[in-house]
């Protein structure tokens, strides 16, 4: 919070308890900044809870700096004035309570008393001592300030218990507050070598982890594994060049252009016998069908019987219906009837289509040989 040289200056103007207040204010301003503030008024807040300001004197002048750093302030942006009014409220003991509650009844008056400010802290804890306890002043305002500032804060966060706690005082010779004075001493000695902490330790509020949400039959299951001994592994075929896949797409853009010579035809039909999955990506598509059955009818049978599983056999064969009916297409369509059994309505569909093209050739010889064709179809 502040470093042991800033403790040792701030200790050093609790010494000026023969002044007046607001003089010793206006050193407190004059050796530390403005952004300095707040770091100082905690740490006086938590020598004032943890009892480590020994003279009674300067725990006056350390309750008039925290009021004093902050009154030109609207009241909700005074930081430390809920401290000053929780110090007013507490029970305390020892000769010097009842000039602490004195003078904070002073301090939290509004307005606050004009004559506190001229006086030392000396000769203010020599006239309250003598007289009466003073009545609290009216805190509602500040009540009313702060809650409406704090309803955005946690009521955990809010109700902690100081991180320091107190140590017993050492049994040994003298009266106790002289050993109560010698521990303090002691202890803000000790102070001196690390800096202050305000941290308090909230109370802890059980949030148990909520149970996870089933994944649905439409939702993808996030596996993890936690077995020893689990390891990944890595398909090293992925994003690298297929060079039989590239050789079989160059085959297949001139099948679908030309025949293709023997040799080249047999390379595409070993290439996808050895691998099923290459059928899907040598470039076939529906509309193009009708090339490969043309010029590579032979290709065209391989490739559809691959496709038979495929979703997309459908189109192929809604393609292979529609299209000009010639010697290979037919030839295509009869090698598949006697490898697969075909959708039978297809198969009507294509020999009603044959016969229609039958009749409208003149040529006799050209059409009895497509008749034959349809002709040893399987019956369906």
């Amino acid at each position: 919070m502040i470093s042991a040289k800033e403790l040792a200056s701030l200790l050093e103007l609790f010494k000026d308890d023969d002044k007046p207040l607001e003089a010793v204010s206006a050193s407190f301003h004059k050796a530390f900044a403005r952004s300095e503030h707040f770091r100082l008024a905690c740490a006086m807040c938590a020598m004032l809870v943890d009892g480590l300001l020994a003279a009674p004197a300067h725990r006056l002048i350390a309750y008039f700096l925290l009021r004093d750093m902050y009154s030109a302030e609207p009241l909700a942006a005074q930081p430390f004035l809920p401290f000053l009014v929780e110090q007013l409220g507490r029970e305390r003991d020892g000769s010097n309570a009842q000039v602490e509650h004195n003078l904070l009844c002073l301090l939290l008056a509004e307005p606050p008393h004009k004559d506190v400010p001229k006086r030392s802290a000396l000769e203010i804890r020599a006239s309250l001592a003598a007289g009466e306890p003073l009545p609290a002043p009216n805190l509602r305002a500040v009540q009313v300030a702060f809650a409406e500032r704090d309803q955005h804060i946690p009521a955990l966060r809010r109700k902690g218990i100081h991180a320091t706690v107190r140590a017993p005082a050492a049994e040994g010779e003298g009266d106790a507050e002289t050993l109560a004075d010698a521990a303090r001493d002691s202890k803000l000695d000790a102070l001196s070598a690390r800096e202050l902490s305000c941290s308090s330790f909230e109370p802890a509020f059980a949030r148990p982890p909520p149970p996870l949400l089933g994944a649905g039959e439409d939702e993808v299951l996030w596996l993890s594994p936690c077995a020893e001994g689990t390891m990944l592994l890595w398909d090293h075929s992925m994003c690298t060049d297929n060079v039989k896949s590239s050789e079989v797409r160059e085959l297949m853009s001139k099948a679908f252009k030309g025949p293709l010579v023997p040799q080249q035809q047999q390379q595409v039909l070993s290439e996808l016998e050895s691998d099923a999955k290459l059928v899907y990506h040598c470039g076939l598509t529906p509309k193009r069908l009708p090339d490969l059955v043309e010029n590579n009818p032979v290709i065209a049978i391989e490739v559809l019987l691959k496709l038979m599983s495929s979703s997309q056999i459908t189109d192929y064969f809604s393609v292979l219906v529609n299209m000009d009916i010639s010697l290979h297409s037919m030839e295509v369509v009869n090698r598949l009837t006697t490898a697969v059994d075909l959708p039978t309505e297809f198969v009507h569909l294509y020999i009603s289509n044959c016969i229609s093209s039958c009749e409208s050739i003149k040529d006799k010889y050209m059409q009895n040989r497509l008749v034959r064709l349809p002709g040893g179809f399987p019956p369906v």
